[in-house]
């Protein structure tokens, strides 16, 4: 019988700013459990890799764990591999970011299990060929990377039984493809059907004058318990011990063996430089809609031709695969381009970490450090089949890092501004402090405001999602037309073939894309037809031409205040009319003072018509707790409603948001009653368990019937102010 080695690698990770109730259902489902097998089989060798926020949360919750894990590696059972700290994509990082993240994580391995890891996983597996030279730098020897990858590259399948040298700039680092075939077999497929699999690898692959065959399995260590039905069919019905069982009765030929084992004493295969990419759900999740379905809808028809395909045709097997390994898709940084709040979030960290690295060390600089990396944690920087940048919480977690950080950085309260393009648009965006809060105002999208943080309660009020077209709408349409949407109370008996899963029934209905960012101080002009539900929609003729144009800026910056006036000569289309007008907005700080003030100037410069139109100023905001009145709403008009609400109240000069969460509350003033429009941001999106409504802010538009004779100046006043809930 010819032999083979295999490798089995559980990557554990919880993103930074989880709910503490998923950190202790992991744990209970799929981290301990899968330890307590492995003691239960101790001849049995595999990897683990621990991301820092899960080794922080375990230290503080379960000690007795750790303690667990370190005497299977002392006992030579278990390898654990690094890693970036708090699980950042590193091609986001300044490199010496790469390698301080990587160093700390090293660090702690060394402090909690007593080995130096020879290894580190990339986070989503994600790959950019010049990151061979700072995980080197890093002390690392070896990293483990998608089959896919070397696939379109030009490798074949039996060349997947081993490992590879990469290089940057005279930097080798060692490259494992971790296997595909594996990972959708383990713990999916039966138990024989692996072993069996493994058997004909064995022999089929050895290859004359090369090393040992070496399958290798790199997964989330969460498949393993937590995921939906894996905990009864893993540790249930004993699928892992069951298929440990099986691997001890044929270790004649089948070795579980280390990584770094195998690494040292067997050499490499060759050399390999990779593209840059991940595995191949990742560059389908990248493409801008339509295009990510589109190239779904591709990848599945050639698999479904596959299947049909007997074994035995080999020819006809290979022309299919041929064109499916080469159906790549994106990388993962066109979520910069997909999603502009990603853009922005990455862009603050990157110029704050600058900031940081240029200071002398120091406590404080150390600690800034800290929480900067762990705003760098990538679970809200993609979104693929999970929630991703759509899981408020951890959008939120991100951003009070980046907020707790930068308070560090600014003990003394001062009246600060800058004029620079942070989120490399070329276009120059403000960026304005006054002591408790700060703000991004970007003049060239229509001078709207951005970021609104308060500091106090390290904050991001504008931590708000665009409800953004995507590629999965596609299926929940088709699906309502042919009534294969299936809600939770349906019975699956009644639909013939697969019903799609929703949270609720209408959900078609509330797919709303929207045509420029939310935000705060958007300029809206309406038409007597618009109503609240068409603006929900964005069912509505948009009379103006402000929204997302170009605003001329002027900035004045004193000791006491930053005054940042903002104005374009536009045109209102009323009918057939074209109205020229212009829209003035200043935007004032005043040193130490929670407040933002804003003044609009508006005026009719044509030269004989009257202007009649209804203006609205667009103020997005969103909370932790989302829309549940437990943790945040809203108060006007002496009553109180969730911000998963939608409402119109008239005559409003104030209106309130309180976040108990967070311990404080926005007090929006005006200084003209209004007619007050709000709806929630709630975009569909895909998690595990079907579609839903996620909810991600809410939309406040106060807004005026103006009548303006020609020349006419019309001005208001708006004061947004923060202050700690009174206890």
């Amino acid at each position: 019988m010819s032999q083979i080695y295999m490798s089995l690698i559980f990557h554990n990770h919880q993103p930074v700013g989880n709910f503490d109730f998923v950190f202790q259902e992991a744990f209970e489902k799929a981290y301990q459990p899968l330890t307590d097998c492995l003691d239960r089989h101790p001849t049995i060798k595999v990897a683990m890799h621990f991301t820092g926020p899960l080794i922080d949360w375990l230290k503080a919750n379960q000690p007795d764990y750790l303690r667990q894990v370190a005497q299977q590696v002392k006992r030579g059972q278990l390898e654990i591999l690094s890693g970036a700290y708090y699980e950042p994509i590193l091609s986001m990082l300044s490199d010496v970011d790469k390698l301080g993240q990587i160093h700390k994580l090293n660090a702690s391995v060394q402090a909690l299990f007593g080995a130096d890891p020879a290894g580190m996983w990339l986070a989503e597996r994600i790959w950019e060929p010049y990151l061979a030279m700072p995980i080197r730098q890093a002390g690392i020897q070896y990293t483990v990377i998608d089959d896919a990858l070397f696939f379109s590259t030009g490798f074949k399948e039996e060349d997947f039984f081993g490992y590879y040298v990469t290089e940057e700039q005279g930097h080798s680092l060692k490259i494992i493809p971790a296997q595909t075939k594996l990972r959708y077999m383990i713990p999916w497929r039966p138990v024989e059907e692996v072993i069996n699999w493994l058997r004909h690898q064995a022999t089929l692959r050895q290859q004359p004058g090369k090393p040992p065959v070496w399958a290798v399995m790199g997964d989330d260590g969460e498949k393993f318990g937590l995921w939906p039905q894996t905990y009864e069919s893993v540790w249930g019905e004993e699928w892992m011990d069951r298929f440990f069982a099986a691997l001890e009765a044929n270790s004649d030929w089948l070795s579980t063996i280390h990584p770094a084992t195998y690494i040292n004493e067997y050499n490499a295969r060759g050399i390999a430089y990779l593209p840059t990419a991940s595995y191949v759900e990742m560059g389908e999740w990248a493409l801008p809609s339509p295009d990510s379905w589109l190239l779904r809808d591709l990848r599945e028809s050639y698999e479904l031709r596959l299947s049909h395909i007997p074994e035995w045709d080999q020819n006809k097997r290979e022309e299919i695969e041929q064109i499916l390994r080469f159906l790549q898709g994106s990388f993962w940084r066109n979520f910069l381009v997909k999603y502009p709040e990603i853009n922005h979030m990455q862009k603050r960290g990157m110029a704050l970490s600058k900031r940081i690295h240029e200071l002398t060390p120091s406590t404080r600089r150390d600690q800034a450090l800290d929480a900067l990396w762990a705003s760098q944690c990538n679970c809200a920087y993609w979104h693929g089949v999970f929630g991703g940048v759509y899981l408020f919480h951890i959008r939120s977690a991100n951003y009070s890092n980046i907020i707790r950080a930068e308070t560090l950085l600014d003990e003394d309260e001062a009246v600060w501004c800058e004029e620079t393009d942070f989120n490399a648009d070329s276009y120059d965006e403000i960026l304005a402090g006054n002591g408790p809060l700060a703000i991004v105002v970007e003049p060239n999208q229509g001078g709207l405001m951005t970021e609104l943080d308060y500091r106090p309660a390290h904050y991001n009020l504008l931590n708000v999602m665009t409800r953004h077209p995507e590629g999965y709408h596609a299926q929940i349409r088709e699906a309502a037309s042919t009534h294969m949407l299936m809600t939770p109370e349906d019975n699956p008996n009644q639909f013939e073939g697969e019903p799609v899963r929703v949270k609720e029934r209408g959900l078609e209905n509330y797919i709303f894309e929207d045509w420029h960012r939310r935000g705060m101080f958007i300029e809206h002009f309406l038409g007597e037809e618009t109503t609240l539900t068409g603006f929900e929609a964005v069912q509505y003729p948009e009379q103006g031409d402000f929204v997302n144009q170009p605003y001329v800026v002027d900035v004045d910056e004193q000791d006491t205040h930053v005054r940042i006036s903002l104005k374009r000569d536009g045109n209102v289309w009323v009918g057939e009319m074209r109205m020229p007008v212009r829209v003035e907005k200043v935007l004032v700080m005043n040193i130490g003072e929670p407040a933002l003030h804003a003044h609009y100037r508006l005026q009719n410069q044509h030269e004989s018509v009257h202007l009649r139109t209804r203006f609205g100023v667009e103020i997005a905001f969103g909370f932790d707790g989302g829309d549940n009145r437990e943790y945040c709403h809203i108060e006007a008009d002496d009553r109180v409603f969730g911000m998963g609400e939608r409402g119109l109240l008239n005559g409003i000069s104030e209106y309130y948001a309180v976040s108990q969460l967070r311990n404080f509350g926005a007090r929006f003033t005006l200084n003209r009653p209004a007619d007050l429009w709000w709806f929630p941001l709630a975009p569909i999106t895909l998690s595990e368990g079907g579609f839903e409504r996620v909810h991600q802010g809410i939309v406040t538009m106060p807004c005026w019937r103006l009548e303006l004779s020609p020349g006419e100046v019309w001005e208001f006043d708006l004061t947004i102010s923060m202050a700690p809930l009174e206890t």
